[in-house]
């Protein structure tokens, strides 16, 4: 076959359980992919299997298997997913039980190697992002399903396309091409509409899951099942891309692929072509992700409504301090909810939110319930709280180190039990970085008008351990003249005020009329850590599109 068709059925733990039967019931598949592992997730299975040493993979992988497994079979899908998360040979050896009691004659191989927590003391996980190859040697041998720990988001793609096509480590500008569809596939239905700027577009009510149709020479169109709800367009595709990423070198353990070289064109109703990606040699180490337990965190949020905001928020302040003078860190944050003249009570109150962390949790439970409760009958009038603080709960902090690639014994276990050991690539490249590229042509001056930047430019953003990026991309060249010389530094750090003490770094992209924009420090020790109201900056380019800027009449 010319074509390789890869589709995705999940993009985080929790995702949609009935999106494995869609993909494999909607249309032609040869690979379904599923996305299981994210930084909180990893320290989520590492919970369990201190609780049990036989968890630590994601159980609803199975469940889905159990309906689907049979249809997969008849249908010659073959199934890879790093659903084994701390623990893929338990994985698979339950997805063998699975097929032996439902009577279905398939081969089931893992991926080892990537878990380094031995070598990490104080981690309750640490595990290396290991690359596609460990997956192409098990699907080479014939594995019907492959079953991976921690390996990079993109290499449930460009494992089945190496090995599909018989690629080699130096195959960089095809294997590039397999990570920006992997990248764009990787988080299930953002890619067909789901959270997007401009979602009124299209019916996004329950979108479809997305696919890749692989071309030997790199190149894909993005697409998904017909009749499926959502939409794929030039915009979708170009939100996901700039998703958690940084500049123009996106580095992986197989390839660095230059996403300044990437080209989108709208191919038919649903179908946007992916080519010109190129590709070079990928860094000389591999990324470790380290999980570790920080400590304990307790939270109360107290309601203050109508008149004196402000003085009643200094007067609970005041009365709380002595109770917190042993915390090792306390956070206040005044969420400005409410209105004058409100026409409900909702309306007409704001939230002052408290979070406190300590390594000891005894602390954090009598810091807040004693303390918050206690005020109750003697404090500002119109005194609740939206719950009662509880006594704290465990937090994590995530942190990634960087090993060389022969720390890590990356190996393929086929289905028959045999070890193949996966050689590190012969060709390194250490990372520099790409100098600004040429900017478009100023937008002639006009007439201006003050209105949101999200009229005339899409964004995106999440994060990366305690950074976070945001993707800010425009629609049409006349708007990319504007945003690439307006949309400064500078510019960001009057719209974002938190980003005004950090390092923010922009990256320009013109293949994409996008800017991308790395806020180091946001997140604090990363989402585990909960360090601020959105903790994992789902939602900061949706602020940043609602602030207001002289945009030109003429965009508008």
């Amino acid at each position: 076959m010319t074509t390789l068709r890869i589709g995705n059925a999940s993009g985080f733990y929790g995702d949609r359980f009935d999106a494995m039967r869609e993909m494999l019931t909607g249309g032609e598949l040869d690979v379904l992919t599923g996305d299981y592992l994210a930084e909180l997730t990893m320290l989520i299975l590492g919970r369990d299997r201190l609780k049990d040493p036989a968890a630590g993979y994601a159980r609803t992988f199975l469940r889905q298997l159990e309906d689907c497994l049979g249809l997969a079979h008849e249908r010659g899908v073959r199934i890879v997913t790093n659903a084994g998360g701390l623990n893929p040979a338990g994985l698979a050896d339950a997805v063998r039980h699975l097929a032996g009691r439902l009577g279905i004659p398939v081969r089931v191989a893992h991926v080892a190697g990537d878990d380094l927590t031995a070598a990490h003391r104080g981690s309750l996980a640490a595990h290396a992002y290991l690359g596609g190859f460990g997956i192409a040697q098990c699907l080479r041998a014939g594995a019907d399903v492959v079953v991976t720990g921690r390996v990079t988001d993109a290499a449930l793609v460009t494992g089945p396309a190496a090995a599909h096509f018989g690629w080699t480590p130096r195959d960089h500008d095809r294997l590039a091409g397999a990570v920006v569809a992997g990248h764009v596939l990787e988080c299930g239905a953002q890619a067909t509409g789901g959270n997007y700027a401009f979602f009124r577009d299209g019916d996004v009510r329950r979108p479809g899951f997305p696919l890749a149709e692989l071309h030997e020479g790199g190149g894909c169109v993005i697409t998904k099942h017909p009749g499926t709800g959502g939409f794929v367009d030039v915009g979708t595709v170009t939100a996901q891309l700039l998703y958690e990423t940084a500049g123009a070198r996106y580095a992986g353990p197989d390839v660095t692929a230059r996403l300044d070289t990437v080209r989108l064109r709208q191919d038919g109703p649903d179908r946007v072509r992916i080519e010109g990606v190129r590709g070079e040699a990928p860094p000389p180490t591999l990324k470790v992700g380290l999980n570790r337990l920080g400590g304990f965190r307790n939270e109360v949020v107290f309601v203050l409504t109508g008149l004196d905001v402000e003085a009643k928020a200094a007067l609970v302040r005041d009365q709380m301090e002595p109770a917190l003078a042993k915390v090792a860190d306390v956070r206040w944050e005044l969420a400005r909810t409410d209105r004058a003249d409100a026409p409900s009570e909702e309306t007409a109150s704001a939230l002052l939110r408290l979070v406190v962390r300590d390594p000891d949790q005894g602390t954090v439970g009598r810091a807040l319930s004693g303390a918050a409760v206690e005020l109750a009958l003697a404090s500002y009038p119109g005194f609740h709280v939206l719950a009662p603080p509880g006594k704290g709960s465990p937090y994590g902090v995530f942190e990634d180190v960087y090993v060389p690639h022969g720390a890590v014994d990356h190996v393929a276990v086929l289905h028959d039990g045999t070890r193949v050991p996966v050689p590190p690539p012969h060709d390194t490249l250490v990372l520099d970085d790409v100098p600004e590229p040429p900017l478009p042509e100023p937008l002639s001056p006009g007439p201006v008008t003050r209105a949101p930047l999200g009229l005339v430019a899409g964004a995106r953003s999440g994060d990366k351990g305690g950074n976070a990026n945001v993707g800010v991309w425009a629609r049409t060249d006349a708007a990319w003249r504007w945003l690439a010389h307006q949309l400064t530094v500078d510019r960001f750090r009057e719209l974002i005020p938190e980003s005004r003490e950090l390092t923010v770094v922009r990256h320009a992209l013109p293949n994409l009329r996008a800017l991308n924009f790395v806020v180091e420090g946001i997140l604090g020790a990363g989402v585990a850590a909960q360090h601020r109201f959105d903790p994992q900056a789902k939602a900061l380019g949706e602020w940043l599109r609602s602030r207001h800027l002289d945009i030109p009449e003429a965009l508008l």
